[in-house]
């Protein structure tokens, strides 16, 4: 797929939402840049697919135009939780299954089918974690990012990335360190 057919597959859904789809744009493009610069510095010694991460990037909130987050101009019938899931089933449509798969899997860090069944989410009861590299650069990419009107612009320090996460257990904020230590570690001091 062409960064051209990406636009047009947004286009597609968004069309008659000019505000759903610019504030979808807004995101996309700050989670893309994000998700790019990371997995540059990592494509110097793990191999990363960088088209790929540019492309799903833009895509993976696709589904919010289906679900009720009137904040968001999106007034569909399912719960906002659900845009993943929605996302993942509108790019399978389009024959897109890589590009699905992070639809579905970019929910804070993912969900195990556990939690789905412990919290009685409105979701499929499955496990929806991001497994490769590129999977985990865009989802760890959009927590630092939200779509609300207050802080839509800005990103988030990886201190509030990470308080947002812990919220839902302590063990989200370890994948979130871990991640963080993988993706963007910090400067090794010299010895001067």
């Amino acid at each position: 797929m062409n960064p051209l057919h990406t636009s047009d597959v947004i286009k597609k859904y968004y069309k008659s939402h000019p505000l759903a789809y610019q504030l979808l744009l807004e995101h996309s493009h700050m989670v893309t840049r994000k998700a790019l610069a990371i997995a540059r510095t990592l494509a110097k010694n793990t191999e990363i697919d960088l088209l790929f991460i540019s492309e799903a990037a833009m895509l993976h909130d696709i589904g919010m135009i289906f679900t009720h987050a009137p904040d968001l101009y999106c007034h569909g019938e399912h719960p906002y939780l659900a845009h993943g899931v929605i996302g993942h089933n509108i790019l399978q449509d389009e024959g897109l299954p890589r590009h699905a798969r992070v639809c579905e899997r970019h929910t804070g860090i993912g969900l195990t089918a556990e939690e789905i069944i412990a919290q009685n989410l409105p979701l499929p009861v499955r496990d929806m974690l991001p497994e490769t590299i590129e999977e985990k650069i865009i989802c760890y990419a959009d927590l630092f990012f939200s779509k609300n009107n207050r802080d839509r612009t800005r990103e988030k320090t990886p201190r509030e990335a990470r308080q947002g996460l812990i919220t839902y257990g302590r063990e989200k904020g370890e994948v979130f360190d871990c991640w963080k230590k993988l993706f963007e570690p910090e400067p090794k001091l010299s010895d001067d």
